[in-house]
């Protein structure tokens, strides 16, 4: 992804915002797709614990907080946090000592999740302007790193996992939601849901997924589909850790209540 305005995924997700800012509803499909485009905050039950204006935002394909583990005092960072629904709900959760960071490359979709925040009376939230292939964090800075349906949405996800790894501390967690394609999909139907469904660089396999992870140096990985996103495409929970020095890590509960 590049700055804001030179990049399409950048500047329609920097559309969505504005028109979130406005009051109205958004959504991540094209216009025209087949009624197989759900996302959404449908997989959300704790609608009291963030504003109603970020679960109309929302533009997950999952709830990674499902799997994520926080625990107060937890420092996470969301990976391409859009209109803030997962930061809003991971502060609350590692309250009142931890940290939620949100990535995000549209500004606009940072002042949208500011406001969202600013009505949440949420003080231990924070907003990154950057680049989820090259964020803007130490090493060894965050206990959890989470995303909502956004990985696929880098060219380079090589680079995001890698970032992932590094900013997470011995025995890490990543949780993350996201789109993946199977493996017997037809190339032509996977391209046309992946238009329809606004996975506009190309969602990888599973096993393609395991390769980049392990290869990041991440252990304990688990990919668990959880519903049909299109024809040719699964919405899926990944799960896995960054091993602790001297260690080879070990497997991530399954999924459940975080």
């Amino acid at each position: 992804m590049t700055a804001d305005g030179d990049d399409p995924i950048i500047s329609k997700y920097a559309r969505l915002a504005v028109a979130a800012l406005s009051g109205d509803d958004i959504s991540d499909c094209d216009a025209g797709a087949a009624g197989e485009c759900g996302f959404s905050a449908a997989a959300y039950a704790d609608r009291d614990q963030a504003p109603e204006a970020a679960f109309r935002a929302s533009l997950g394909c999952g709830n990674p907080l499902m799997v994520a583990r926080l625990r107060p005092g937890d420092t996470v960072l969301d990976l391409g946090s859009g209109g803030g629904l997962d930061v809003l709900l991971s502060a609350r959760r590692v309250a009142p000592d931890g940290i939620a960071y949100g990535l995000d490359a549209s500004a606009d979709m940072l002042a949208l999740a500011r406001a969202n925040a600013d009505l949440a009376q949420i003080t231990n939230a924070r907003f990154l302007h950057g680049r989820i292939e090259n964020i803007p964090l130490p090493d060894n800075h965050v206990d959890v790193v989470i995303s909502n349906c956004v990985i696929n949405l880098s060219g380079d996800k090589r680079a995001v996992l890698a970032e992932a790894f590094r900013v997470l501390k011995p025995g890490g967690r990543l949780g993350i939601s996201d789109i993946t394609a199977d493996e017997d999909a037809d190339p032509a139907q996977l391209a046309r849901s992946e238009q329809d469904v606004g996975c506009l660089a190309g969602a990888i396999t599973q096993p393609e997924y395991q390769r980049l992870l392990t290869a990041a140096g991440f252990s304990g990985i688990t990919i668990t589909s959880t519903s049909p996103a299109a024809d040719g495409l699964h919405s899926a929970i990944i799960q896995a850790i960054r091993p602790p020095h001297g260690q080879a890590g070990s497997a991530p509960p399954p999924p459940g209540p975080g």
